[in-house]
Parts: structure tokens; sequence; C-alpha cells
């Protein structure tokens, strides 16, 4: 996974022991596609603990070898499937990433679930410098085996 994050050139690139752990921590909640024996997709989430029902997407990266694929898409319909207690995905993406706003709007089309986009964490909330805002992505209503 933080090979694939530092690969894609748009993600926050954490440390690899962040990776391992969430990776632990999140498993049930998280997915990683495998081509070859290989990682080449991951989605690393986690339920909202003051809202247990809300899953936040916190990364999703594909390798380059498979986009266009609709691998990320099929991660994220795997892992709505696996999680029947969420009405509810969140996820936060700066406007100029065009392929995640896609990715979410095509993910909530084929859910029968609207989509909204509101301000979350501004450019001034970060201390460092040349972070774009986080617009807050909310997908609802999901319903189970939707």
């Amino acid at each position: 996974m933080w090979r694939l994050a530092r690969d894609s050139g748009t993600l926050d690139l954490n440390t690899s022991y962040a990776y391992l752990l969430l990776a632990r921590d999140f498993a049930a909640t998280s997915r990683l596609a495998v081509r070859d024996g290989e990682g080449v997709g991951f989605v690393l989430g986690y339920l909202r603990p003051a809202a247990p029902e809300t899953l936040f997407v916190w990364q999703i990266a594909v390798d380059a070898s498979q986009r266009g694929k609709q691998v990320a898409g099929r991660m994220l319909d795997t892992l709505l499937e696996d999680l029947p207690q969420v009405r509810r995905l969140e996820t936060t993406i700066t406007e100029d990433n065009t392929a995640s706003q896609r990715l979410f709007a095509s993910f909530a089309r084929r859910h029968g679930a609207s989509e909204e986009i509101t301000e979350l964490i501004t450019e001034e909330h970060f201390p460092d410098a040349g972070h774009g805002a986080e617009l807050l992505h909310t997908i609802g209503p999901l319903h189970a085996g939707s």
C-alpha cells in the first residue's frame, strides 16, 4: 500500500509503518486488490466512531498498470457489500483531483445515492504550505446489497 500511495503521485504519503498499522486495525473496512501476487490497488477506510453507519474512505489508489479497469470501483462495491450496516460513505477530495471526483460520483450513481460536497478542511487548517482544501463528499443513503 505504501508503494502504491507513493507511486500514485497524488496521495499524501504516510510512513510505511502507518500503512501496516492501518491495514491491521482496519482490515474489515479496507481492501487490497492483488494481481499475479502483487498489490495493484487498495482502499483504506474505517467506520467513524461517532457515526458507525458511516464508512470514511481515507485513501484509495490503483497501480498505473490497472487504471481504467474499474479496479477502484470494484473495491468500493465489494467493501460496501461486506459492510451491510453502512448507510453513508464519506471521503475528502481536493478540487484538483478529478479522477477521485469521477470515481465517487460514479459510485453514488451505481448505488442510487446522492452525493453532497461541503467544505471540511481548508488550506488554512494545514500547518504545511501547499496542501489544497479537502472537500467532504458524502454519499447516501446506501442500502445493504445496493
